[in-house]
């Protein structure tokens, strides 16, 4: 685990200071091509074309990363495995910086611009919808994709972990995949099963860094705890309604007009403004509890 710790810290590093090294590294056009390939060679009523098709794409490169994996373990006490950790890692966060994308939906010059921002927290063919309460869940999707379930993995199974959940996002993807429907429908269900943890815990960090009352509130509506529930959506947006109506009602005191309030605290946008910040109080709280581990001495 404290190698673990180490690779994520590292990647973390490598995403911020060295952006346009990260973007050249987290290319998957080989994925794309492999499908096609699949596609071409797999005839109508193959197992290929049926919901359990997107076991097949997965297979071959994740049984070569496991053995690299298993490879690289003990070489110089571990330091080749830990190189590959941070490699591995780095490659599949992402693979778009959400930092970046957040803050250039804010910096837009006008609606236009901010509407073909704000199109990148959205998957290909979903409508862009830019009022304040979509753009949060839009940024706790992406936060989700991009960051939490990938770091769940890998810390469950190393980097087959973050190499299994990124292409099977990838797979969903229509701008990487073009899967037959059958296929595309098992592999929607597959990153469901991923995705469904990784909600849980996110939406439970959630009611610590942020406003607990409306979280519980989330998770007690029928059908929360479903596989395909938005309950980390719906908790998002609660949260951070209670957030911004709070930090108002503080200012509010002073004389303020909720208005007026509301741009001496947020600026503009203040939706999207705490839903960064509540995603980066999630992420820090989750390298805290990984370090309390590490210190412990409960994990190895």
């Amino acid at each position: 685990m404290a190698a673990s710790l180490i690779a994520v810290l590292a990647a973390l590093a490598i995403g911020h200071l060295a952006p346009s090294l990260a973007a050249g590294l987290r290319q998957f056009g080989w994925f794309r091509d492999w499908l096609r390939w699949l596609n071409a060679q797999f005839p109508e009523g193959s197992l290929w074309r049926g919901r359990v098709g997107i076991a097949l794409a997965l297979a071959v490169p994740l049984l070569a990363a496991g053995l690299l994996q298993v490879a690289l373990d003990r070489p110089l006490l571990g330091f080749v495995g830990l190189l590959c950790d941070i490699a591995v890692l780095a490659w599949c966060w992402g693979p778009r910086d959400l930092d970046r994308d957040v803050a250039a939906i804010i910096d837009a010059p006008d609606a236009h611009a901010r509407r073909e921002a704000a199109a990148r927290l959205w998957p290909v063919g979903e409508p862009v919808r830019m009022d304040g309460p979509s753009l949060v869940e839009a940024v706790f999707r992406s936060a989700l994709r991009r960051w939490f379930a990938v770091l769940f993995w890998f810390l469950l199974l190393g980097p087959f972990g973050a190499l299994l959940y990124r292409l099977s996002a990838l797979a969903v993807d229509e701008a990487v995949a073009d899967l037959p429907p059958d296929t595309a429908s098992g592999a929607r269900a597959w990153l469901a099963v991923l995705e469904w943890p990784v909600a849980q815990l996110v939406t439970l960090a959630l009611a610590l860094v942020g406003n607990f009352d409306s979280v519980v509130g989330a998770w007690r509506e029928p059908g929360a705890l479903g596989l395909h529930t938005r309950v980390l959506g719906h908790a998002a947006r609660a949260s951070v309604r209670c957030d911004i109506a709070e930090e108002v009602a503080d200012y509010a005191e002073s004389g303020l007009t909720p208005t007026t309030a509301i741009a001496e605290v947020f600026g503009e946008m203040p939706e999207l403004r705490d839903a960064m910040a509540l995603a980066w109080r999630i992420l820090v709280l989750w390298l805290a509890a990984i370090a309390l581990f590490v210190i412990a001495g409960w994990v190895r």
